[in-house]
């Protein structure tokens, strides 16, 4: 006796569980993975709501003015940053390349009477050259870029301390160095130089990673180095590369950094490594590499500076506003975990 099999009956359980809906968690999931800076974003728009509850001097141009002129440092150098740890790697380093570039920038000016234009492309170039060191230490040597970064961290700092001989170097006004210092008034919103070149910093490497073959690279090598390189990817070049364009970031840090402190000081910038960090992990930006974009590194600055701004307003004890910054990086990470999982 012949049995004959409907072939419109049940789906088989593989092809049931292909058909099957996906979850609000499923889908949470898929949306914050292919938009990392959107959580980030949702995070700065909450706290901006909650701080102008508690304190309606939140919202005044002239508090807006300070957040946007204090995140203008940090926020290049998370610029330099993002592009390292996209490539799954990290820079210990750069706020100390940044000091170093900075009061290069300021003492060639004020001791040597370098013409502004050429202490900024001197200081410039040590930043590159700083930064490309650390490249060709992670690429030549292949050494982790934590043990590399977090040994030129101590090389960098000495040379600016034994190179400043412990002063401060003041520039007088009208020099190139010190136009990122000066403000423009749009209304009541004043903001200075070094936050407009910040922006463009941002929009300039944006466009790079989003529409130019280095961008795909940059992320090809950081999800999987092994595929990138099967592919035909130079994965040395690419990795060189990105501490190379974080060397130009760090250059733009610098020039903003002597317009803010009108000058050259060997103790400024002391936590920039880690705010640097901070920034690009809150914004979205994957440790693990390969997943972020560029401008959540710049929300991730702002979300910092809104909370030590707010909390201030509230008048919260200094001590808090650290912790508050400590669970939001634990919180950015165990997001980014859950994003990263292959079971939502």
């Amino acid at each position: 006796m012949t049995t004959h099999v409907d072939s419109q009956a049940t789906p088989a359980p593989a092809e049931e569980f292909l058909n099957r809906p996906a979850t609000p968690a499923q889908r949470i999931h898929s949306v914050l993975h292919r938009q990392p800076a959107l959580s980030p974003a949702i995070v700065l728009v909450l706290a901006a709501i909650v701080f102008s509850l508690v304190n309606d001097r939140f919202y005044a141009l002239q508090n807006l003015s300070l957040v946007a002129q204090q995140v203008a440092v940090i926020g290049s150098l998370a610029v330099g940053q993002t592009v390292i740890i996209l490539t799954a790697g990290i820079d210990l380093s750069i706020g100390a390349v940044m000091v170093l570039a900075s009061l290069l920038m300021s003492k060639l000016v004020a001791d040597n009477h370098l013409p502004g234009v050429l202490a900024l492309l001197a200081g410039a170039a040590v930043a590159v050259a700083a930064q490309a060191v650390n490249g060709l230490l992670v690429t030549k040597i292949k050494l982790p870029p934590f043990i590399v970064t977090l040994g030129t961290l101590s090389v960098f700092t000495a040379i600016t301390l034994i190179y400043a001989k412990g002063q401060t170097v003041s520039l007088q006004p009208g020099n190139i160095l010190m136009w990122s210092g000066e403000t423009i008034s749009i209304g009541q919103l004043n903001l200075t130089y070094g936050v407009l070149l910040m922006i463009a910093l941002y929009v300039v490497i944006g466009y790079a990673l989003r529409y130019t073959a280095w961008g795909r690279h940059l992320y090809a090598v950081g999800d999987d180095v092994e595929a990138a390189r099967l592919a035909g990817i130079s994965v040395n070049r690419v990795l060189l590369s990105a501490y190379v364009v974080g060397g130009f970031a760090i250059a733009v840090g610098a020039w903003i950094l002597v317009g803010r402190v009108g000058g050259g000081d060997p103790n400024s910038g002391l936590n920039a490594n880690l705010q640097s960090i901070t920034a690009v992990v809150i914004g979205g930006t994957s440790l693990f590499g390969g997943r972020g974009v560029v401008v959540g590194s710049l929300i991730g600055a702002l979300i910092v500076q809104v909370f030590v701004n707010g909390l201030a307003l509230a008048g919260i004890d200094p001590n808090y506003q650290v912790l508050a910054v400590g669970v939001l990086v634990i919180a950015a990470v165990s997001v980014d975990q859950w994003i990263r999982s292959v079971k939502s």
